[in-house]
């Protein structure tokens, strides 16, 4: 086993055995923080700066970004498109599902975060799937915040001063859903998401297990270098275009520079109601999903 896997499994992150024919419920949202003080007796008096650290490690429900529809309003038109998203990408018409994904954006601001964090949630409610979150935009991190974390260290530790990774990882409210935040800002993100011991962590996390899908956050591949260097690493990429916004000269750019064929759904975010009511909607709908 290598020593990432090791670490996943220590820190209680490795995905669930089952036998063959066994019954799993469907998760339920989990109510209870993970990361509680009170599920540990201290044992001398905790320094103000690991107090500090062990509360911005620690959330509940009331934490989570209410933005977070795949868990607060799973039924919901969004809720329901993020479902669809999320079929096309484990039942391909053809070929196997990627175990990688990497969802970016031609610019910011156009709901990439928001689209990945609800995809890994929509995968993690799945009976089987486990799902890792992946923060890879260093410049501008903020999948920690939309599930109630405070600043912590994350991947650009772990890839600029080799941080044990067990020490990284979140585990969120989701069932089945861990979280592998950004951590601080660097000067060299390019550097770092190109290396190989990135390489190496994506192809660890993602291929070891058969039910482990790994979603990655990343920065705009036309603003950036670093979402070129992890779109040749990843199995298939999913790009969220603002809708209004988005010049089709830009998406054309960019899904030449990605790569037409690992492209695996395109996201068309930003829609209003009245642009969605031909299709037999209503409503202030934020997104709507379509290849």
């Amino acid at each position: 086993m290598g020593k990432i896997s090791e670490a996943l499994q220590k820190a209680g992150h490795e995905p669930e055995t089952t036998q063959v024919g066994e019954e799993r419920p469907d998760p339920a949202p989990s109510k209870a923080p993970v990361h509680s003080a009170e599920t540990a007796t201290p044992m001398r008096p905790v320094p103000a700066a690991d107090a500090d650290a062990a509360a911005a490690r620690s959330v509940s429900e009331k934490d989570l970004d209410p933005d977070l529809i795949s868990y607060f309003k799973p039924q919901s038109f969004e809720a329901e498109k993020i479902k669809i998203l999320r079929t096309s990408i484990l039942f391909p018409e053809q070929g196997v599902p990627p175990r990688s994904i990497l969802v970016t954006s031609a610019f910011p601001g156009e709901g990439k975060t928001f689209i990945s964090s609800n995809l890994a949630i929509s995968i993690a409610q799945g009976i089987e799937e486990h799902v890792l979150l992946m923060d890879c935009d260093l410049r501008r991190s903020s999948v920690h915040q939309r599930f109630g974390f405070g600043q912590v260290p994350g991947l650009a530790e772990y890839l600029a001063k080799g941080v044990p990774i067990d020490s990284l990882l979140l585990k969120s409210p989701i069932p089945k859903l861990s979280i592998l935040p950004g951590g601080r800002n660097v000067h060299n993100p390019a550097e770092l998401l190109s290396s190989r011991r990135m390489a190496n962590l994506i192809d660890e996390v993602s291929a070891r297990y058969p039910d482990r899908y790994v979603i990655i956050d990343s920065p705009p591949p036309l603003l950036t270098a670093e979402a070129n260097a992890i779109a040749r690493k990843v199995d298939g990429i999913v790009v969220v275009v603002k809708y209004g916004h988005t010049p089709r000269k830009a998406v054309a750019d960019m899904m030449e520079n990605l790569g037409r064929d690992k492209i695996v759904g395109v996201v068309l975010n930003w829609v209003e109601a009245d642009s969605i009511k031909y299709y037999g909607y209503s409503g202030n709908y934020r997104y709507y999903y379509g290849k």
